[in-house]
């Protein structure tokens, strides 16, 4: 007897996984984009960002369980030590938007074939890896003092998610 992807179970084809489980480490990668840190602020913010992905292991929706659990095996495990490289996109504002556009693919298969409870948690799990993110490490600032928790530019990126996820 062969077993099933687990995709499969949860009625997703391949490509339809494939775009679900990228989607929170392309979120986290385009919230650190959406302010330009330092290295080391941008590394706080990674962290956050994989601790907010490795958290969705425990989540109470077996979708999101299984879409960390196989993401956390792709991108690393912070509970290991490991780190996720800084990604610095040429053009961060097209890169947003092709996140955002993955965002609105996202919820409209969602709508289409998983519960209400499933698809909201997702979506829940999506804004809190862009919350986490944004508020990982204050920008602007000198030598620590001053700056903003969380950014014009980020807020602006938190909310354009979550209006493209309920919309």
């Amino acid at each position: 007897m062969t077993e099933q992807p687990v995709f499969s179970t949860f009625g997703f084809s391949d490509e339809e996984w494939g775009l679900l489980v990228g989607l929170p480490h392309a979120v986290l990668t385009a919230a650190t984009a959406a302010e330009t840190d330092s290295t080391r602020r941008t590394m706080a913010e990674n962290a956050a960002g994989l601790e907010a992905i490795s958290t969705g292991r425990e989540a109470p929706s077996p979708l999101v369980s299984a879409i960390a659990v196989e993401l956390v095996s792709r991108v690393g495990d912070p509970e290991t030590g490991e780190e996720l490289p800084i990604i610095a996109p040429p053009d961060p504002q097209a890169m947003i938007a092709d996140v955002l556009g993955r965002a609105r693919e996202a919820a409209a298969l969602l709508a289409a074939k998983a519960d209400e409870g499933d698809a909201g948690a997702y979506k829940h799990w999506l804004l809190t890896i862009a919350d986490e993110v944004v508020s990982a490490a204050r920008s602007g600032g000198v030598f620590g003092i001053g700056g903003e928790v969380v950014t014009e530019s980020e807020r602006r990126f938190r909310d354009e998610l979550s209006h493209v996820l309920t919309d």
